[in-house]
């Protein structure tokens, strides 16, 4: 194992540290992204593609991965910049734009894992998980709630659009709303959370749901492992099964 990775020993093979190497991850997204990307890249993935049209905002500060002297750069700019200060040797492929119902199919090919870090602004990112079924690509969707992280695996089985409810887009609030379902029905009800969903669906529809820092790094290591298990054939849970983290 080299220098970089000499770290990682015991935990990773020096075999399976070349496999995670060489395997394309698309990411999908460079907000939550952000912090997934570097997360992948410290434990040895280098070769990734990263897409996402925004410019960094002031208020991307409090759980991205940017600085205040990325404002007003766009987002994959800022983070290759990043990640190439952490590994010079990484490859990364940028794309400075949004996925469309045009282009999404373009961009998904030749990757082994793709994580859907999209905005539901538009049935794009279902879109993305539906392309990627088809292509045998597992998805990983990741979700800040703040205190906890929470990790979905889309299959070559069925997608999110099941937790649609009738006449309604889809949105976060079907997943979190389907999470809360299941731990209560297990008898390990997030209190907290139910709490935080009911006071953001009373405020103005139009804010985004509040975020943190904590579960923006949480998420980026639940995805990490599990595209470090996709890539070694470990045993993963895919959905309707979840992976939840919380501190809560």
């Amino acid at each position: 194992m080299n220098q970089r990775h000499i770290r990682n020993r015991l935990y990773i093979s020096p075999e399976e540290q070349e496999l995670i190497k060489n395997t394309p991850v698309l990411l999908g997204g460079a907000g939550i992204g952000s912090v997934i990307a570097e997360c992948l890249l410290r434990l040895g993935f280098e070769t990734m593609t990263i897409i996402d049209g925004d410019v960094v905002e002031l208020s991307n500060l409090n759980r991205q991965n940017y600085t205040e002297k990325d404002i007003s750069k766009p987002k994959v700019e800022a983070l290759k910049e990043r990640l190439l200060a952490i590994n010079s040797e990484a490859k990364i492929t940028t794309h400075n734009c949004f996925l469309t119902p045009e282009n999404v199919e373009d961009y998904i090919k030749d990757h082994k894992i793709a994580i859907n870090a999209l905005d539901f602004t538009s049935d794009v990112p279902l879109l993305f998980d539906s392309i990627c079924q088809k292509k045998k690509i597992p998805v990983l969707h990741p979700y800040n709630l703040g205190w906890g992280a929470l990790v979905l695996v889309i299959s070559d089985d069925e997608g999110l659009d099941v937790l649609r409810k009738a006449d309604e887009k889809f949105s976060e609030i079907n997943v979190v709303d389907y999470v809360l379902e299941y731990m209560r029905y297990w008898e390990n009800p997030q209190d907290w959370l139910e709490k935080i969903l009911g006071e953001y669906i009373n405020e103005n529809k139009n804010l985004s749901p509040p975020q943190l820092s904590i579960a923006s790094w949480l998420v980026a290591g639940l995805c990490s492992n599990i595209a470090f298990d996709i890539c070694t054939n470990k045993r993963i849970k895919v959905f309707p099964e979840f992976y939840l983290t919380t501190i809560r």
